[in-house]
C-alpha cells in the first residue's frame, strides 16, 4: 500500500502542534519537499517486504472450551513439538501471551492487541522448542500485564488452583496457574514490577526474574525497555535453572542485553554444597505498613530459620533505599510505560535491535479505537503519567532513571557483604478476585498492592528468586532471594537448598 501523503490541511495542523507559525505560502513551498523525503517510505516497505517471514501455516490452534479451562488460564491450546532430543525433551510448556509464537494468535490481555498473528517465534520460543520442549499453548496474563492481580485481562480473571475465588497474581497470571495445578511442566513469565514473581508466590511455584539483559526480550510486548524481563515458572529450582539455561545469552537482537555474557552452567551450579553461603535478611521487606501480614512475615523467617540446616548463614541488614524504592518504580514505570507501551506502540524508537512492524501497525491501529476498553490499572498509567511527561517535560524520569544508579549501588553495598539479600517476596498471600463490578479503587489496589518487595529490583536488573516459604492459612508465601548481577546461579542454588530441607515445595490440594 502506497504511503499516504499529507494535504496542505495536515500540514497545517503539523505546524500548528509544533508552533512553527508557518502560513499558506511557506506550506506550499513545504509541500513537495516533504513528499520528497517522505517517498522513502514506500521504498523502505517495499525493502522489508522482500525480507520478511509469512506466519506458517502448519501450527494448529484453538480456544479452549470451558470445562478444559476451569481456572481461565489457557488463551489457546496448541501442540507444536520442538527437536526430538535435547535436555527439554518430553516437557510440555505454556508461553505467556504476551510473548509471539508464530503463526498463533496473540492477544497480551488487552482487547487493543487481540486478532494479532505473530509471523516469527520470539528467541526465547525458538530456544525452548530447538530444546525438546513442546509448546501446548499461549497462557493468559493480564491487560498488557499492567496488573499483579489476575482480575484485569480481557478474556476474564484466572483463577487460584489453592482457591478458585482467589487471585493467581499477575501479570504471568496463566502462567502461575498452568505449572502450580499440574497443567504443564513449564511455563514462560515477563517481569516489569514483579510478574514473574508475584504470581510464582501466589501460587505456590518457582519463579526467577533474571538479570536484565540475560535473557533476550526479543519478541516479546515490551512496557519499558529499562524493566523488561523474561524468564522461567517452574515446579521445582532445577527445571528452573533448566530453562534459564535453555533460554540465557546474547542473541545479537535485544539492546537491553550487553553484547557479552559470560557462559554459566546454572544446572551444573546447583550441584555446589552451599554451606557457608552468607544471606542478608533485608529489614525494610518486612513489615510494610499497612500491607505486610504478620503470617507471612513469620513463615519466611521460620523459611529463613531452616536455611540454616543447609549450613546457610543469616544476619539482619538495613537497606533504607528499599523503602523509597517504590517511588523510583513509579515514576520509571508510568512515564515509561506511557511513552513507549501507548504513545510509542509497544515499542518507541531509538534503539537498536529487533522491532516486530506487524504488530506495532496493528496495535497502532487498534489501541486508539480500543482505549475504552483498555484496563483501569493501565488508564491509570496514562492519566498519571500524559500529566506528568507533558507538565514535568520527562524531568522527573530523568530523576528517577539517575536515582536508579543510588539505589542499585544501595543493594551492591549489601552484596559485598552478603552473597545474597533476602526477604518476602509479597508481603501478603492472595486475595480474593474482585467482583467485575466492584469498584474502581478496589480493583486498582487488588492490581497494585503486593509489588513493593519485587517492583525495585526491576528497576536495579538484579536476579532474584521465589520459591514457596510454607503455608499461611492454607495459602503459599513466597520468600525471595536477590543475588548480584549475573550471579543468577547463586539465588537458585540457595532457593534449591530450601527446596531440599523442605522435602519438596507444597502443591495444591485436589480439585
Amino acid at each position: 500500500m502506497a504511503f499516504q501523503m499529507p494535504d496542505q490541511q495536515q500540514l497545517a495542523a503539523i505546524a500548528q502542534r509544533y508552533g512553527l507559525q508557518l502560513d499558506n505560502g511557506d506550506l506550499t513551498s513545504f509541500g513537495p519537499l516533504v513528499e520528497g523525503l517522505l517517498g522513502s517510505w514506500d521504498e523502505v516497505e517495499q525493502l522489508y517486504s522482500k525480507s520478511a517471514p509469512a506466519a506458517p501455516t502448519d501450527r494448529g490452534w484453538q480456544y479452549p472450551s470451558d470445562e478444559d479451562n476451569p481456572l481461565g488460564a489457557w488463551y489457546v491450546r496448541t501442540d507444536i513439538a520442538g527437536s526430538s532430543q535435547g535436555p527439554l525433551a518430553g516437557r510440555t510448556v505454556a508461553i505467556k501471551d504476551n510473548t509471539m509464537v508464530a503463526g498463533v494468535p496473540m492477544m497480551n490481555g488487552s482487547h487493543t492487541v487481540e486478532g494479532f498473528v505473530p509471523t516469527r517465534d520470539a528467541t526465547i520460543v525458538s530456544r525452548l522448542l530447538d530444546t525438546g520442549a513442546t509448546i501446548t499453548g499461549k497462557a493468559v496474563c493480564e491487560d498488557l500485564c499492567f496488573s499483579g492481580g489476575s482480575h484485569t485481562s480481557a478474556t476474564g480473571p484466572v483463577r487460584n488452583p489453592w482457591d478458585p475465588e482467589r487471585s493467581a497474581g499477575g501479570s504471568s497470571s496463566g502462567s502461575a496457574a498452568l505449572v502450580a495445578s499440574g497443567a504443564v511442566d513449564l511455563a514462560t513469565g515477563g517481569d516489569q514490577g514483579g510478574s514473574v514473581r508475584i504470581p510464582s508466590a501466589y501460587s505456590g511455584i518457582v519463579g526467577h526474574k533474571p538479570t536484565h539483559g540475560l535473557v533476550p526480550y526479543t519478541g516479546a510486548f515490551p512496557i519499558e525497555l529499562t524493566i523488561d524481563h523474561v524468564g522461567p515458572m517452574t515446579r521445582t529450582v532445577a527445571d528452573a535453572a533448566l530453562m534459564l539455561e535453555v533460554m540465557a545469552g546474547p542473541d545479537g537482537l535485544d539492546p537491553r542485553q550487553p553484547t557479552h555474557i559470560d557462559p554459566v552452567d546454572h544446572v551444573a551450579a546447583l550441584q555446589a554444597d552451599p554451606a557457608g553461603l552468607r544471606v542478608g535478611v533485608v529489614t525494610e521487606g518486612f513489615g510494610i505498613p499497612e500491607v505486610s501480614q504478620p503470617g507471612v512475615d513469620d513463615a519466611v523467617r521460620a523459611a529463613i530459620e531452616r536455611l540454616g540446616e543447609a549450613g546457610i548463614e543469616s544476619a539482619e541488614v538495613s537497606i533504607p533505599w528499599h523503602a523509597d524504592a517504590m517511588h523510583v518504580w513509579n515514576v520509571i514505570a508510568t512515564e515509561g510505560a506511557t511513552a513507549q507501551m501507548v504513545d510509542g506502540n509497544a515499542y518507541g524508537m531509538n534503539y537498536k535491535g529487533r522491532y516486530e512492524p506487524e504488530l506495532v501497525a496493528h496495535y497502532g491501529a487498534q489501541w486508539p479505537r480500543e482505549a475504552a476498553r483498555f484496563s483501569e490499572t493501565v488508564k491509570l498509567v496514562l492519566l498519571a503519567g500524559r500529566h506528568a511527561i507533558d507538565s514535568g517535560h520527562t524531568r522527573h524520569y530523568a530523576m528517577a532513571r539517575n536515582l536508579a544508579y543510588e539505589l542499585r549501588g544501595a543493594y551492591d553495598d549489601a552484596l559485598t557483604e552478603y552473597d545474597l539479600l533476602v526477604m518476602p517476596t509479597l508481603p501478603l498471600t492472595a486475595t480474593v478476585i474482585p467482583d467485575a463490578d466492584a469498584p474502581r479503587e478496589e480493583y486498582i489496589a487488588r492490581a497494585l498492592e503486593m509489588i513493593g518487595n519485587t517492583a525495585p529490583f526491576d528497576v536495579t536488573g538484579h536476579p532474584a528468586t521465589s520459591v514457596p516459604a510454607g503455608l499461611v492459612d492454607g495459602l503459599p508465601a513466597g520468600i525471595m532471594m536477590i543475588g548480584r548481577h549475573f550471579d543468577d546461579a547463586t539465588c537458585l542454588r540457595v532457593a534449591q537448598a530450601l527446596e531440599t530441607v523442605d522435602g519438596g515445595f507444597p502443591t495444591p490440594p485436589s480439585p
